[in-house]
């Protein structure tokens, strides 16, 4: 993560979700990252949860606040490459030229 209150922290992407503004169209992605941004919900007694409770959880950060690790462990940026078949595309770490999985 490159910015907030787990700055510094690496974890796996969970899940990444896409949402669009109705008003302006602008379309925003938003990961959920394991271990990171966690936050406090308050739950209601369900079925599965008969007690109810406090509930810690994890948010979404925006894209942009997110980096790719590449296989030494060091954050990178990443650009794509055609594959030596010349089809399809792989990407590869801007630092060591190396193919990320």
């Amino acid at each position: 993560m490159l910015s907030g209150k787990d700055r510094g922290s690496e974890g796996k992407v969970q899940r990444v979700s896409k949402s669009t503004d109705k008003r302006t169209g602008k379309v925003t992605f938003r990961a959920i990252v394991e271990g990171t941004n966690m936050v406090t919900k308050h739950k209601r007694p369900d079925q599965q949860n008969p007690q109810g409770g406090i509930v810690q959880t994890e948010a979404g950060i925006h894209l942009s606040n997110l980096m790719v690790v590449d296989g030494s462990g060091n954050p990178t940026r990443i650009a794509r490459q055609k594959n030596e078949n010349g089809k399809g595309w792989v990407r590869i770490s801007k630092k060591t030229g190396e193919i990320i999985k």
